[in-house]
């Protein structure tokens, strides 16, 4: 669904991401992981058409996006979330989500059924009318999912979506993204929780100073030395590896 060949992104004399290939299949949950600063969110701007890179080529579906508009990858089918969550505080929850749902229902009542249909996938339902303000963080985050899902996305971005929530939910949002994904959205998420990217990806690809590092399962990433080394350290990696052998 998505192949990353050979992108580059330059910002004057830093290189923010440096010959990345990479793939997606459709269908799947695949992560993007490494340390802060290594270029995943730069990726995922250039991915989703905020910035073009400064070489190399992007293709969504064997079409090739390199360098398109934000607003023409959305209706194509590419959506991302974003690491800081910032709604239309005056806005109610539904009203918010309804805002993606414009994208594909130019009637308010069409924009606002779809809004509904979107905040029950993501445990939204009983808040629809509240203002969007009065969300904790984890409301928020399903709250930024849910604009982004409203979009009707085939290809969905999710930039750290479990930052900032405790253990509790973070284990009552996982269910919530293995359903979008089984509803025929293709996931790449970028993410910090190890234990959540063990459970959820089939793939994952793994930056650091905007280089590939390592690619593969989340198995084998861990277990990998320059993985361990960049990112991980040897208690994490030693600890992960032994859930997924009791996996």
């Amino acid at each position: 669904m998505l192949q990353v060949e050979g992108v580059t992104k330059r910002f004057g004399g830093l290189v923010a991401v440096n010959d990345v290939t990479m793939h997606v299949e459709a269908g799947t949950i695949s992560g993007l992981i490494g340390p802060n600063g290594a270029g995943k969110t730069t990726l995922f701007t250039l991915i989703s058409g905020f910035e073009p890179p400064t070489s190399g080529r992007i293709l969504f579906e064997g079409r090739d996006i390199t360098g398109m508009k934000p607003e023409a990858l959305a209706a194509m089918g590419i959506a991302r979330t974003f690491q800081i969550v910032q709604p239309f505080a005056g806005l109610s929850i539904c009203e918010n989500i309804a805002v993606g749902a414009y994208l594909r229902h130019g009637r308010r009542a069409e924009a606002l059924a779809r809004a509904r249909a979107v905040a029950s996938a993501v445990g939204l339902s009983a808040e629809l009318d509240k203002p969007a303000a009065s969300l904790t963080v984890a409301g928020r985050k399903r709250l930024e999912l849910a604009r982004a899902l409203a979009t009707e996305p085939r290809l969905l971005l999710l930039d750290e979506v479990l930052a900032g929530l405790n253990p509790s939910e973070i284990r009552d949002i996982l269910p919530v993204i293995r359903g979008v994904c089984a509803s025929g959205v293709t996931i790449l998420m970028i993410e910090h929780v190890m234990q959540a990217v063990m459970s959820l990806c089939a793939s994952v690809h793994v930056i650091a100073n905007g280089r590939t590092i390592a690619a593969g399962t989340p198995a084998s990433v861990v277990g990998d030395p320059k993985v361990v080394e960049a990112y991980l350290g040897h208690g994490a990696a030693e600890r992960l590896s032994a859930e997924a052998g009791h996996g």
